[in-house]
């Protein structure tokens, strides 16, 4: 079975006051990938505690000006490093959606989701720490992008205000059992990661299952 075309999701720029200055030509972009990397690899070795502008620019290979012409502090820079986190874990999960052999049922696509979220946090650097940064922040924006993100996947109208407030609470239900399951398990608990599938399939359900609306007919003719 084909799979389906690989969703548009546009990025979005980083919170405000995490970049002080947002690139513009090539040699700036791939400056601030390699502080942001270099800010990735530094939490994996010590932790935010011992992160510090100085080693992330040592690690880089840039003057520490460079990384104070983006970021105002170290706060700031794992703050876009967060940001990256989301929108690459946005990108990855629309290349998997779109191969073949993923179905177009929205609980195959959350399993994709929740599969990409779990890689993501065994392999990519300075996940397991900062994933998407401060959830109340980043589960609404993650929130909005999911209509895109599952395009025609979704049963629901896309504007329906119910559907972005299931979206929310999904996403806020999952960041919460998948934390406990990284928690109980470095590689994280499958059995965790099972019911959080479960879980994100049962309460969706409420939503995306409903059956539509009987369509309205036209009072009789010669009626009030």
């Amino acid at each position: 079975m084909p799979g389906a075309p690989h969703p548009h999701v546009p990025r979005t720029q980083p919170p405000d006051g995490a970049l002080r200055r947002v690139p513009v030509q090539q040699r700036s972009t791939e400056r601030l990938a390699r502080i942001l990397d270099a800010c990735a690899a530094e939490l994996d070795e010590g932790g935010y505690e011992r992160l510090s502008t100085r080693s992330v620019a040592a690690r880089a290979g840039v003057p520490i000006g460079s990384v104070y012409r983006f970021f105002s502090d170290k706060r700031a820079m794992t703050d876009a490093l967060a940001h990256r986190n989301l929108d690459d874990f946005v990108d990855r999960a629309a290349a998997r959606l779109a191969e073949p052999g993923t179905g177009t049922d929205w609980r195959g696509a959350i399993d994709v989701l929740v599969d990409e979220y779990t890689a993501m946090k065994r392999t990519a650097p300075g996940f397991a720490l900062v994933d998407f940064g401060v959830p109340g922040e980043t589960n609404e924006d993650l929130a909005d992008r999911l209509p895109a993100l599952l395009g025609d996947r979704l049963t629901a109208d896309p504007g329906d205000p119910r559907l972005r407030l299931a979206l929310v609470v999904a996403v806020e239900a999952a960041d919460a059992a998948l934390q406990l399951a990284f928690r109980t398990d470095p590689a994280g608990d499958p059995r965790a990661i099972a019911e959080t599938k479960a879980l994100l399939r049962a309460y969706l359900g409420t939503v995306l299952d409903r059956p539509a609306p009987p369509p309205a007919h036209p009072p009789p003719a010669g009626g009030r």
